[in-house]
């Protein structure tokens, strides 16, 4: 319980990732902040629900090894982040391929925003076939025999020819080296213009960029801005798709820990606020010289009035166990056929074994968009088609919807949205920069710094990595 005369230098609304990220800054720089949740539990939509020895994400949102904050946030040297195998597993008609890993000695290290990398990629001419060429297709296809991938399935198939993955590895090594600013200069599209505009074969774009791309956006239309997309494919091709261990409640409670004892109060709720004072609904005033509202967009412009609302993408997760785990490893499996609701799926016990008891497998699938009527039996159904194996004797273990799960950045999207609304009153959330975890944690470092300015602590000294405007670009599109 707080004591109704408790006074603060800057009290914090919302104990999320965002609002945690930014107590971390202020109280390291010697000013004294209160963060107040209205939840029982830090870590809003990143939460984590206990049955029966499984941790089951209810969101589930997927985090790249490439993040600079998840390694530099104060709070997060603890965390462990468990990757998944490289690249993806793709499911296209009736069959399962590997793509976007390493291939041999170098490769792709990723997928994506390679599209406008490859579209001014040379290409080789029509009648005659370059040695180069020729050289790139063997490799390609020794490589492809050694990482066991079915050559067979990919020459004229889900991803074209050996020639076109040789392609595609080399652009998109070369996305991982772009610098962000000049991704951010691209004209600005949907991603699905973007991709339809660029001269890629359909079989690259259908069978490989729009899955992963819906997959790292949680957007099944690719209505996100074109340069959001393109920075979440450099993340990917930057690094490794992966898991924090434990569940995504670690990240937040972590960050939370790291405070100093006090900091944090769950359970209180807040019903107003102005810039030197925030009203509760059980626990009175609390007096302050500035305001940081850290909630979702939806609670922020409740205690904001003229704030805009973002559009959402609404996603469902379901979870299941089995008596035996299908035999995909620790990949992520991505459907390119749009065949069921499923948009991906993974044995993620393979991945992270602190996720279920000995033994038991947990197979966690990502719905996107408005979930069907009959969601568990079309779940079932098409996962027995995606891993191969008859599903009928699968436990449901939690179905998880949630409808305003990841903001919507469509274009045109601002990566920097004002965190400062007024001296002594600031907002920061993923809904201020990309909706993503890297894009909250970014937010609530940029509304920090900005208090701390007006209260005339001076700049924050930080990491020496994030010195660099570089940096800062990167981690806030990321």
């Amino acid at each position: 319980m707080l004591e109704p005369a408790y006074q603060a230098d800057v009290v914090i609304v919302g104990a999320g990732v965002a609002g945690l990220a930014a107590a971390h800054r202020l109280t390291s720089a010697g000013v004294t902040t209160v963060v107040l949740e209205a939840a029982p539990y830090v870590g809003g939509r990143m939460a984590t629900e206990k049955l029966d020895g499984f941790r089951l994400d209810r969101v589930g949102q997927l985090l790249s090894t490439s993040y600079p904050d998840l390694r530099l946030a104060p709070g997060l040297d603890a965390l462990v982040l468990r990757p998944f195998d490289p690249g993806v597993l793709v499911h296209s008609d009736g069959r399962r391929y590997r793509a976007g890993a390493p291939l041999g000695g170098g490769g792709a290290r990723g997928a994506l925003g390679a599209v406008r990398a490859l579209a001014s990629a040379p290409r080789p001419a029509r009648t005659v076939r370059s040695v180069r060429s020729v050289r790139s297709s063997r490799t390609v296809a020794s490589a492809m025999a050694r990482t066991g991938t079915p050559l067979g399935g990919m020459v004229g198939g889900a991803f074209g020819s050996a020639v076109d993955q040789a392609r595609l590895g080399a652009a998109l090594t070369r996305l991982a080296g772009v610098p962000v600013h000049r991704l951010l200069a691209r004209t600005e599209l949907s991603a699905a213009q973007a991709l339809a505009g660029r001269g890629l074969p359909a079989r690259t774009v259908e069978g490989f960029l729009r899955p992963l791309l819906a997959a790292l956006l949680c957007d099944p239309d690719l209505t996100t801005s074109s340069r959001c997309a393109d920075l979440a494919l450099r993340a990917f091709a930057s690094g490794r798709l992966c898991v924090p261990e434990g569940g995504a409640e670690t990240l937040p409670e972590l960050l939370a820990r790291a405070l100093p004892p006090g900091t944090v109060h769950t359970g209180v709720r807040v019903t107003s606020i102005a810039t030197n004072l925030v009203t509760t609904a059980d626990h009175g005033e609390l007096r302050c010289r500035a305001v940081l509202v850290a909630t979702d967009a939806r609670a922020a412009s409740g205690l904001l009035p003229g704030l805009r609302i973002p559009d959402f993408h609404p996603v469902t997760v379901v979870h299941h166990t089995a008596d035996e785990a299908p035999a995909t490893g620790a990949s992520l499996l991505l459907e390119a056929d749009r065949g069921g609701p499923v948009a991906h799926t993974a044995v993620v016990s393979r991945v992270d074994p602190s996720r279920s008891p000995a033994g038991r497998p947990l197979i966690s699938s990502t719905v996107l968009g408005p979930p069907p009527q009959d969601l568990e039996s079309a779940v079932r159904t098409h996962l027995s088609r995606l891993y191969g194996v008859s599903t009928a004797r699968w436990e449901t273990l939690a179905v998880h919807h949630t409808p305003e799960a990841v903001p919507a950045m469509r274009p045109p999207h601002d990566l920097r949205r004002p965190v400062r609304l007024l001296a002594g009153l600031y907002v920061c959330g993923d809904h201020r920069d990309t909706s993503t975890v890297q894009g909250a944690l970014h937010s609530g470092h940029r509304a920090s710094s900005a208090i701390l300015t007006d209260l005339g602590a001076g700049p924050m000294h930080m990491a020496e990595p994030l010195r660099a405007t570089t940096t800062e670009e990167e981690a806030a599109a990321a």
